[in-house]
């Protein structure tokens, strides 16, 4: 019942869903032509196996096991890129492993943070201590570290250093105490979240530079966008995030990924998610004014001008209907099926 309620709530979300399963992804990631749809995780499968080598197809499946929507969004950057981005990703994984792991001890971790960026030119290195849930990646970094020393020197040369920078800000951040706002702006959003958005931008400014095709770029661009707001419109306010992990649901996922093809829609859903973000806003925050200017100020920029048109084409009202109807019918369907059955053993009896 809770099931039926979550998707007769959020109807478009369900028929995106069975239509990215179905093939809808092809229409916005063309790059996927020769893959399939994991059924369970919506997460694409690459079926070019043999153009790849067995350690970069373990990184591929480490990819898919540690970030299941970063592993389907790559899939519309073409090769090259999507390697880095997937070797890029796994990296910072395995250094973000290493801070989260509150069983290293502190000298031990402030260390290896510090040195991080030394171990991707280190054939052997590995960390077998971690509990972290993502600790593979730390065990079996030499599969990692073989696939980014393939990469061609300017890509290896900005993961190296952001990686090092990051490496630095977050050991910054474990010695000393934060007693401010502003040393906390500081140390960990632009330590951190800066640095990840830097390091994008490089690798795609490089990848450009390689002559690859702008448009996928843009397009993975605008995916990691509006999931990043959503996610964002997600934890905001939401005390869950003190009890456990808070994603945004896997239909309203594969609806922004169908939906976010152009700079319009882009402008238009994240206009949409600040409109939800200013509503959920709290009058007894003290930082809901600032909160409030920020988001008015994103919300002049994104102004859309028009609504969006989603691409599903049908109101989420007959939607409902039909999924409400959907499940009658079938309700009826079980209680006749199961009055034969009953008729049938009566009449052997």
């Amino acid at each position: 019942m809770e099931l039926l309620k979550k998707w007769l709530g959020h109807p478009e979300e369900l028929y995106n869903l069975v239509r990215f399963k179905m093939g809808g992804y092809k229409t916005v990631m063309p790059k996927m032509d020769q893959t399939t749809i994991n059924a369970s995780s919506l997460t694409p499968v690459v079926y070019l196996q043999d153009s790849l080598s067995d350690s970069l197809r373990v990184c591929y499946q480490y990819l898919k096991q540690t970030s299941r929507s970063y592993a389907a969004v790559i899939q519309v950057l073409d090769g090259e890129l999507r390697h880095v981005a997937c070797i890029f990703y796994l990296i910072i994984r395995a250094l973000d492993t290493v801070e989260d792991d509150m069983t290293i001890n502190l000298e031990t971790k402030i260390s290896m943070l510090q040195n991080f960026h030394s171990y991707l030119y280190q054939p052997d290195w590995r960390f077998m201590d971690s509990n972290e849930k993502h600790k593979q990646v730390l065990e079996d970094f030499p599969t990692i570290s073989l696939e980014f020393r393939k990469l061609g020197k300017n890509y290896r040369d900005v993961i190296a250093d952001i990686c090092h920078r990051m490496g630095l800000g977050m050991a910054e951040f474990l010695e000393k105490n934060v007693e401010s706002k502003k040393e906390w702006d500081k140390k960990k959003p632009h330590g951190v979240g800066e640095l990840c958005v830097l390091a994008n931008n490089r690798v795609f400014q490089l990848g450009r530079r390689e002559e690859l095709r702008e448009s996928n770029q843009y397009l993975a661009s605008n995916i990691v966008t509006v999931m990043a707001t959503a996610t964002l419109l997600a934890c905001y306010n939401n005390q869950q995030v003190f009890r456990g992990v808070v994603k945004i649901r896997k239909g309203q996922a594969v609806t922004l990924m169908m939906d976010a093809t152009n700079i319009q829609a882009v402008k238009a859903i994240m206009y949409k998610h600040m409109e939800e973000f200013y509503q959920k806003i709290p009058s007894t925050d003290p930082s809901s004014r600032r909160t409030q200017q920020i988001i008015t100020c994103i919300r002049s920029m994104t102004s859309p001008g028009e609504a969006l048109v989603s691409q599903t084409h049908y109101s989420p009202i007959y939607l409902s209907c039909l999924m409400l109807l959907t499940a009658l019918s079938w309700h009826y369907l079980s209680m006749v099926s199961k009055a034969d059955e009953e008729y049938m053993q009566t009449g052997e009896n």
